[in-house]
């Protein structure tokens, strides 16, 4: 089946773009943004997510605010025209690859408005990709990509409104693509063991430079994924943002520490040490001052999950006080923390993600969902 995108030369396959290059089920392709003032008191995020082979589009805007999260869902049927990235009121648009993207929200009734432009600062950063097998099962198999920018634009929500661009609002937004799990669960099959995952992620705006870091661990501390990166904010706004190599700094290797809040999985401080190829590690120390459920985007959502088909089209939104959520329920453990980030002399701000279920030795968790000691 052709659709517009096959006029472009961007084929990795004999089939037509339509058609996605992994049969699986979980095939997905995904949007995500965040951005944050510097004084931490707004923190928003956008998300959108195709799954080529569910058929299915989704989207949310979520925005923390004084102790709330207010969120606008979206979910319906996937275009046949992949560039038509947008489902009920939330859109996505790349006016610029790699360069400028614009969110356009329109759901006064349910109290969202936006037009906001994300602008990169840095080259687009490739992670190393992301593989695991659980005994012959893919379970993820995906590419992503990290880039900084800044934001402006306008954002309203139940009638309070923020200019972004007069406000200094930096973010991060990547870009995911491959295999990992979505949607309804398939059932059949043997049973599996308790469930394991465990996710840091902590990109960091900083005025010169931007800092990256990653890691997925096993239940025993091994990282079958980790990874870090220190990127140099753009000379100009029209300096390259297409990194051919020389341009972000990887890392050898990265080292991380959190002192968990007792009783959660959530943390009260960080450090990050990321280890050049050549030179001594750059040490970094981060103190959360706010919270952010992943929740508000869908993750592990029980009515709002990525890629559960609603029907043609289904718009909702949410709201709760942080504060009054229980830390230890399997839905409240996905959380992006805002972080103030002492490097040295550089002072910044940025997240540090945090996803811990079932077992990590390293952090004392011994049990699917019980905290920290």
């Amino acid at each position: 089946m052709l659709n517009p995108a096959d006029d472009f030369p961007v084929h990795q396959t004999p089939e037509p773009i339509a058609h996605y290059g992994a049969p699986s089920r979980n095939a997905y392709d995904r949007y995500f943004f965040n951005g944050y003032t510097p004084d931490g008191e707004l923190f928003f995020a956008v998300a959108m997510g195709l799954y080529p082979n569910r058929q299915v589009i989704d989207a949310s805007l979520s925005v923390l605010v004084d102790g709330q999260q207010r969120s606008l869902h979206a979910s319906g049927r996937a275009p046949l025209d992949r560039m038509d990235t947008r489902v009920g009121p939330i859109r996505v648009e790349v006016v610029e690859p790699l360069r400028t993207l614009h969110i356009v929200v329109d759901e006064p009734e349910r109290g969202f408005r936006a037009d906001m432009r994300f602008t990169a600062r840095t080259v687009a950063v490739e992670e190393p990709r992301f593989t695991f097998r659980q005994g012959t099962n893919v379970t993820f198999d995906y590419t992503r990509m990290s880039q900084w920018g800044t934001w402006s634009g306008e954002l309203e929500v139940d009638g309070r409104t923020w200019q972004i661009g007069e406000l200094d609002v930096k973010g991060t937004r990547d870009r995911s693509w491959g295999i990992r799990p979505v949607g309804e669960r398939e059932a059949g099959g043997a049973p599996g063991a308790l469930p394991q995952f465990f996710w840091l992620w902590a990109p960091i705006n900083f005025d010169d430079m931007c800092t990256h870091f990653d890691t997925n661990d096993l239940a025993d501390g091994r990282p079958w994924h980790r990874s870090g990166a220190i990127v140099p904010v753009l000379n100009s706004p029209r300096a390259p943002v297409l990194d051919a190599g020389g341009v972000a700094e990887p890392m050898r290797d990265v080292r991380w520490h959190i002192d968990w809040q007792p009783g959660t999985r959530r943390a009260t401080r960080a450090t990050i040490d990321l280890v050049p190829w050549r030179g001594e590690p750059e040490h970094i120390d981060l103190e959360p001052i706010a919270t952010f459920q992943m929740l508000g985007l869908g993750y592990l959502s029980s009515e709002w999950n990525h890629g559960v088909w609603h029907g043609e089209l289904e718009v909702g939104d949410e709201t709760w006080t942080v504060d009054d959520l229980d830390p230890l329920s399997h839905q409240h453990l996905h959380v992006q923390q805002l972080v103030r980030a002492t490097w040295g002399d550089r002072t910044g701000l940025g997240v540090l993600e945090q996803l811990a279920i079932g077992p990590h030795e390293p952090s004392g968790f011994t049990g699917l969902l019980d905290g920290a000691p």
